[in-house]
């Protein structure tokens, strides 16, 4: 596997034989898998967890790894075929990309949505680009589109409290946020939960559906693996009977790159959609709590919740470690079984 920028990227044997070596990782979690090997890491947003992660993932697997933060302590990067380069960007991608792989034996990036057309940030060609450009293995850390790596340690995160595949109840609700934001989250949230069969409802306000072209991949997974998909604004009904609530928020579709006028549908949330234990009056009586961090408290999630034993976030921003190292050991070693 030369790319991993969807979780469909990996075939299901791939996908839990990862799985089953991120586990063992957990409780070995250093060997030398990795020793001669190193890791680019270019990142072009900031990052607590995704960084640390990975620096550290591959230390303990016996290797080593170069950062790289365009604008912070090396040049600018141009992304944009044809541009005529004559602003502060003075390297492009075109060029950066593959020099960085010459150093390099895998190149992970990151690189947000642009966030002024929908049409544009859906292709996700940015990330799709740099792949492209890169003769060496390469993995997302998020994208326009797609958090495969998240979405990669959220699976753990399910299976380690044995929250069921068929018939879990896997409920994505949108939560109130000053900004809006983008969909690579919620929409691998929504591709990780169907691949595993469950029965997925998501909970938002009205007109804050996911883009069309999101729930018809979905919708497309499902009808393979027998998952289900329903919407609701009903916090009361979406939770009933729900294993796990994953809260997130996204941008209205229809107002997307126009904050200014999503504002007035936004203010007017605020109260309602965050999340709080009184959400879970429907749900199992063990449901967890599961956000993928950073998360503005008593913003997004009271803290009743997430200081309450619901909330897996800690975990579940752990299992990211032992995820990516897996995967990293899949797409590197050759000690695939180690």
């Amino acid at each position: 596997m030369k790319s991993f920028l969807q979780l469909t990227d990996l075939a299901p044997e791939r996908l839990e034989a990862v799985l089953k070596r991120a586990r063992e990782l957990e409780s070995a979690p250093v060997n030398e898998a990795l020793k001669g090997k190193v890791v680019g890491l270019l990142f072009m947003n900031p990052s607590l967890r995704t960084l640390a992660s990975m620096q550290a993932g591959v230390a303990q697997l016996g290797g080593s790894s170069f950062v790289i933060q365009p604008g912070a302590g090396s040049w600018k990067l141009e992304t944009r075929d044809g541009a005529v380069m004559d602003q502060d960007a003075v390297e492009h991608i075109r060029e950066g990309i593959p020099v960085l792989a010459e150093y390099c034996d895998a190149l992970a990036v990151r690189c947000f949505a642009e966030g002024k057309a929908l049409t544009a940030d859906l292709a996700d060609p940015l990330i799709k680009q740099m792949a492209s450009l890169c003769p060496k293995p390469f993995v997302s850390l998020e994208s326009a589109m797609a958090h495969p790596c998240q979405a990669l340690g959220d699976w753990k995160t399910l299976e380690d409290y044995e929250i069921p595949r068929k018939n879990g109840h896997f409920v994505l609700s949108w939560a109130w946020h000053p900004k809006a934001l983008p969909y690579a989250v919620p929409a691998s949230a929504l591709q990780m939960a169907v691949q595993r069969g469950m029965n997925v409802t998501i909970l938002r306000p009205d007109g804050y559906s996911l883009p069309a072209p999101v729930m018809a991949e979905a919708h497309a997974l499902a009808a393979r693996s027998g998952a289900s998909i329903r919407e609701t604004g009903d916090p009361k009904a979406g939770m009933e009977g729900a294993h796990v609530l994953y809260v997130k928020s996204w941008a209205h579709p229809d107002y997307y790159g126009n904050p200014e006028a999503e504002a007035h549908l936004r203010a007017e949330l605020r109260h309602d959609w965050c999340a709080r234990e009184s959400w879970f009056a429907t749900a199992r009586k063990d449901a967890k709590l599961m956000h993928c961090l950073p998360v503005r408290r008593n913003v997004k999630i009271a803290d009743e919740l997430l200081d309450g034993p619901r909330s897996v976030v800690v975990k579940q921003a752990g299992n990211r470690l032992h995820a990516q190292k897996a995967l990293l050991m899949e797409m590197l070693s050759n000690r695939r079984s180690a």
